[in-house]
């Protein structure tokens, strides 16, 4: 079945958020904004491990950077359309949305549960690659290694943000199962060094989800997602400079 790693990956995210949902509630209010933070440094630490880990080149006994006018080009025109859209609008009104139907007591953190759960597990290169691979090779393997990895995520994140985590199983199944079907169309525009631009500029978005959560920022993330497009065309037109 070639849409069985989106399956996978969404249904652990579902599970995952539910698990936490009612772990919270044996939780202490002060306990959660506490574990809440300490994610939100491992977050930070995670994005800025993976973009360094894109970045820093050792050659000949020294070490080099890549991809550093990439990422701040990408960000800063990625970051123009996503505001003149307001990605992040969209976000939140749909996670409004649910939560009428879902969660009327706590409408605001269901909405914010579903945002921080959709960006954090959507983001990156591993989804992107999974996905691929799913399509063209029947091979799910790392999508379902991101499974895993999804699942404590957002069972972390349900524990303080609620129920609404475990809608971010929508998006993924979508964006996963969207790259899943048009993998042969999709693949000759994702070259190895696009692939390299994506996981630097999706993992210092991850960390600027850590950030967030650390120090009770609004980091619009959302309205700088169109930079992983951006990223594709330049790297294309002028490599990983």
């Amino acid at each position: 079945m070639v849409e069985i790693g989106a399956l996978a990956n969404a249904s652990t995210v579902a599970i995952g958020g539910t698990l936490g949902y009612l772990f919270q509630r044996i939780i202490p209010k002060k306990v959660q904004k506490t574990v809440l933070q300490a994610i939100g440094l491992g977050i930070i630490f995670i994005g800025l491990s993976g973009t360094l880990s894109k970045m820093l080149v050792i050659k000949n006994n020294s070490i080099s950077t890549v991809g550093t006018i990439m990422l701040i080009i990408t960000l800063a025109i990625g970051t123009i359309f996503g505001e003149l859209i307001d990605i992040d609008a969209w976000l939140n009104n749909l996670g409004k949305t649910l939560a009428q139907h879902f969660s009327k007591k706590e409408s605001s953190k269901f909405s914010e549960g579903f945002t921080i759960s959709t960006l954090t597990v959507c983001i990156g290169a591993m989804g992107v690659v999974g996905a691929l691979q799913d399509g063209l090779n029947h091979d799910p393997s790392i999508l379902f290694t991101k499974s895993v990895i999804d699942f404590i995520v957002v069972l972390l994140f349900a524990a303080s943000y609620g129920i609404g985590c475990s809608f971010a199983a929508i998006p993924v199944l979508i964006f996963e199962g969207g790259i899943t079907l048009l993998a042969t169309f999709i693949k000759p525009f994702l070259a190895s060094d696009a692939l390299i631009g994506i996981s630097l500029v999706g993992n210092t978005l991850i960390a600027l989800i850590g950030i967030n959560m650390l120090l009770g920022s609004k980091i619009k993330i959302a309205n700088l997602l169109p930079s992983l497009i951006f990223v594709i065309i330049y790297v294309h037109f002028w490599g990983l400079s």
